[in-house]
């Protein structure tokens, strides 16, 4: 009686919601080897021998490989299947994290490479699989998922001076390998049902390609100008705060604070997102904190802590409303999956300049005053990029 039980309709569904909510375990690793590099740059840099151009190049590696990388997952997903590709993704990074920590300068890079390249995957199908699996929910699953995505990446920052402390720098990164292997693990029998799933029936007028399509365009920005800014401080917000004489260990506490601060915003806003009459107020006040916080940093650098918390949940809630809206304006599951692709590919290579300006102009000028400059304009741009994005097209002629 209990092998019949296991094989009725109540027992595959609860199957069928393991393995959907075995997704939110992906998110997990896709930050984590990124997050935890920040508060180790300075150990990285002097055992490495590089300073801050160099440094911020490394921080940009990942996210060139993000937009190399992006729009070829669609048909990587279309030849294999979403979970097959997810799959193989995890065991890659897994591999790039060792390589990255262990094979020398030249593995430093090319490891990196591969890292970004393996977590590119996951941030394009994750979000289309959600949408898939989550139809009625998306804003709210979302919401979800960044929080996984913002709850790693907090404790990479918050861990890796402690490990570092420990050890040294190559093991308080190479660790998140061994997390992307045990997720691949427990993904495995989504693989196996994935192969069971029809594909998405086809109709109507064939659609025009999202690389067409100026919504697309709106979406795409404010997909790289949040990450830009994100990727400016998970990058750079330890070093500037150790400049001014903040220890590392510190410095590594309020990067989690920032991120710990994310998971709150990204929570906070799905309600905003769900319905496309407030979308637009929703990609408003997800954007206008982190540009708060960057002028704090500027003008009120003692503070910091506050802007971090700021910048926190300003960055949380903006990566929940760039991932709604790639849901929200893909009209099926193959074009959702081109839009991530198309956003994910130019947003990221647009965040790409972001860490290495820094470092640049840090490095040109003796300060940091000129990079903030930058990115606290960006940050305006962000805001009115997001409210054309996530404009009420339902009431349109």
């Amino acid at each position: 009686m209990a092998a019949v039980s296991e094989s009725s309709p109540a027992a595959t569904r609860r199957r069928g919601a393991l393995i959907a909510a075995s997704v939110f375990l992906v998110a997990l690793c896709l930050r984590p080897a990124l997050t935890a590099v920040g508060p180790l740059l300075p150990q990285l840099g002097a055992d490495e021998g590089l300073g801050e151009s160099a440094l911020g190049l490394l921080g940009a590696l990942p996210l060139i490989a993000f937009g190399l990388a992006s729009p070829l997952v669609h048909r990587l997903s279309g030849r294999f299947g979403m979970e097959r590709a997810v799959f193989w993704s995890l065991l890659v990074l897994a591999v790039g994290s060792v390589v990255r920590s262990y094979t020398g300068h030249v593995g430093l890079w090319l490891g990196t490479v591969v890292i970004g390249a393996s977590i590119a995957v996951g941030n394009v199908l994750v979000p289309v699989l959600i949408k898939r699996d989550y139809a009625g929910h998306v804003s709210r699953a979302t919401g979800v998922y960044t929080a996984f995505i913002t709850g790693g990446a907090a404790i990479a920052s918050a861990v890796a001076v402690p490990v570092a402390a420990g050890s040294d720098w190559r093991l308080a990164l190479a660790i998140w390998g061994g997390l992307a292997l045990i997720v691949a693990v427990i993904r495995l029998p989504a693989g196996r049902a994935a192969a069971t799933v029809a594909p998405e029936a086809t109709t109507g007028p064939p659609l025009v390609s999202v690389w067409r399509q100026p919504m697309a365009w709106l979406v795409t920005f404010y997909m790289g100008l949040q990450s830009t800014s994100f990727y400016v401080l998970v990058t750079w917000l330890p070093t500037i705060e150790i400049s001014t004489g903040v220890s590392e260990r510190t410095a590594g506490i309020h990067l989690f604070l920032f991120q710990c601060f994310g998971l709150i915003g990204g929570l906070s806003i799905p309600r905003l997102m769900k319905n496309p009459s407030t979308q637009r107020a929703g990609a408003i006040t997800a954007s206008v904190p982190i540009a708060i916080a960057l002028l704090g940093l500027l003008l009120a650098p003692g503070l910091v802590v506050v802007w971090a918390v700021v910048a926190g949940l300003g960055q949380g809630a903006a990566l929940v409303a760039a991932l709604s809206l790639i849901s929200i304006r893909g009209r099926t599951h193959h074009e959702t999956t081109q839009l991530s692709g198309m956003a994910q590919s130019i947003g990221y290579l647009l965040a790409a300049t972001g860490p290495a300006l820094a470092g640049y102009l840090t490095e040109q000028t003796g300060e940091w005053t000129a990079s903030l400059t930058v990115f606290i304009a960006l940050a305006v741009v962000q805001v009115c990029v997001g409210a054309a994005a996530a404009r009420d097209t339902s009431t349109a002629a």
